[in-house]
């Protein structure tokens, strides 16, 4: 039987809720400044290894704990050259850290929070989203296993490309979290450098309102 190629595509609702069991599944043991050069290193040998930069694509890389501390920063590419294009724009940098206080600010991915609002019909400012924020794919929450207050670290990545900035964050979190499963420990438990859990207001924020209310609601119906 013919299938339309419209039933082949998931809808917003299929990819936000597949982006929320990422976020539910790919959490850290603990996680340190050498596990943040490692998978930021790691990022930054898959794109390279891409078909996107042997295009010309480039890519921003950050990964920065919760409090806005920078454990790695990289960027893949140029920013240009005397013909006056380049790899990387000069406000890729800006885009990141807009992707960044998405994640701060809801607790949730960026690739997550845009599809979110995209079913829904909402924007940012609807879904309380406040700042100067860029809701674009790529910007990933590292939460820890024993810590469910709020994420540790951010770790994202920009090339223009929501759904493959995505895709490359979380692939290389998935991998490696496999890679410190099958040895048995993390880097930052060998080296015994485990960042200290971040303090946080006792308050509700916009990631209860946002998550439990409106999000998982329209995403059971």
């Amino acid at each position: 039987m013919f299938t339309p190629f419209h039933a082949m595509i998931p809808s917003d609702t299929e990819v936000a809720s597949q982006a929320l069991n990422e976020e539910g599944s790919y959490r850290f043991p603990s996680f340190s400044a050498s596990d943040a050069v490692t998978l930021g290193l790691s990022l930054r040998k898959r794109f390279r290894a891409s078909s996107r930069h042997s295009k010309g694509k480039g890519l921003v890389i950050s990964v920065q704990t919760i409090a806005g501390h920078t454990l790695f920063a990289c960027t893949v590419g140029d920013l240009g050259h005397p013909a006056g294009v380049g790899d990387v724009s000069l406000n890729s940098w800006t885009t990141v850290e807009g992707m960044v206080g998405v994640v701060k600010q809801t607790g949730h991915s960026s690739y997550y929070v845009e599809k979110s609002m995209s079913a829904m019909g909402k924007s940012a400012k609807q879904m309380g989203i406040q700042g100067d924020v860029m809701v674009h794919g790529g910007a990933f929450p590292i939460w820890l296993d024993n810590a469910h207050c709020c994420p540790i670290a951010v770790v994202a990545c920009y090339s223009g490309s929501s759904q493959d900035d995505h895709h490359l964050v979380v692939t290389a979190v998935r991998d490696y979290l496999h890679k410190i499963n099958k040895s048995g420990m993390s880097a930052s438990s060998a080296l015994g450098t485990e960042m200290p859990l971040p303090s946080v207001p006792n308050r509700e924020s916009t990631v209860s309102s946002y998550q439990r209310v409106q999000i998982r609601q329209f995403i059971s119906e």
